[in-house]
C-alpha cells in the first residue's frame, strides 16, 4: 500500500489529492514508459494507452454512496443487470456493484463517498446525520477499488463513542487515543493498493500476476 496523510485536510481534500496522485502515476507511466505500454497494448489489453490517456484528462465524477445504491437499484429495477450479491442502502458494496458503476454507468473513474458508518472503521469522522462517516473509495473500470480513504474522527470523546459502538475494547487502542488526548489537528488520509495500480497501468486482469513478491501459506518467513 501507499499510504499518505494528509494534516490540516478535509475529506474533499482527501479526494482531491488521491485523484491528483493517482493521474500523476498514470501520467509519468505515459511519459517514462511508452514503449511498455504499447507492449500491453498489443498484447494485453486493445486500446490500454488511450484508456489511459482519458483517466488522466477526465475529472473523476463524485457520488455520495446513497446516490450510487440509488442507481444501481434503479439500474436492477429498468433489467439492465443483475446482481449475485444483495444490494441495499448498508451492505459493503461487492466489486460487481463497483464495476458496474464504473464500466456501465459512468465509464470511468468515479469517487464515492460518505458511507455507512457500520461498514467502516471507528476513527472515521463521523457527518453530521449520525449515518455516515467522511469515507471515500476511488473506483475504476475492470479492477473496482483501487483507492481506499477517509477523515479522521480527532474527538476523543466521539472516537470513544464509536469504539463503545463498535465493540471494541478501549484499553487496546490507548495509543491511538493519546493521539487525540494530548492534542491534534483534523486530518485525512488514504491508501493506494500497490499491485492494483499495476493492473491499472497494464491492462493485466488477474492481480496474482502483477504481484512483485508472491505470498503462499507457510511463506512469511519474517
Amino acid at each position: 500500500m501507499i499510504e499518505p496523510e494528509l494534516a490540516f485536510a478535509t475529506l474533499e481534500d482527501d479526494m482531491c489529492c488521491a485523484e491528483d496522485y493517482l493521474k500523476f502515476c498514470l501520467q509519468y507511466v505515459l511519459t517514462n514508459n511508452i514503449e511498455e505500454l504499447k507492449f500491453f497494448d498489443q498484447f494485453i489489453e486493445k486500446g490500454l494507452i488511450e484508456r489511459i490517456q482519458k483517466v488522466v484528462d477526465t475529472p473523476f465524477k463524485r457520488v455520495t454512496y446513497t446516490e450510487g445504491v440509488q442507481i444501481l437499484e434503479e439500474e436492477i429495477k429498468q433489467g439492465k443487470v443483475k446482481f449475485e450479491n444483495k444490494l441495499y442502502w448498508g451492505v459493503d458494496l461487492a466489486s460487481e456493484h463497483e464495476r458496474h458503476l464504473t464500466e456501465k454507468v459512468f465509464n470511468g473513474p468515479i469517487i464515492l463517498y460518505n458511507y455507512p458508518k457500520d461498514i467502516k472503521a471507528f476513527y472515521m469522522k463521523l457527518n453530521d446525520d449520525g449515518k455516515t462517516v467522511q469515507a471515500m473509495d476511488i473506483l475504476v473500470p475492470r479492477i473496482g477499488e483501487i483507492i481506499g480513504g477517509s477523515a479522521r474522527e480527532e474527538n476523543l470523546e466521539k472516537l470513544d463513542q464509536r469504539i463503545t459502538d463498535c465493540k471494541l475494547d478501549k484499553e487496546a487502542y490507548w495509543w491511538y487515543r493519546q493521539l487525540r488526548e494530548y492534542g491534534t489537528v483534523p486530518h485525512c488520509g488514504f491508501g493506494l493498493g500497490f499491485e492494483r495500480l499495476v493492473m491499472m497501468a497494464t491492462g493485466i486482469e488477474n492481480i496474482r500476476d502483477v504481484i512483485p513478491f508472491p505470498r503462499a501459506p507457510g511463506q512469511a518467513d519474517f
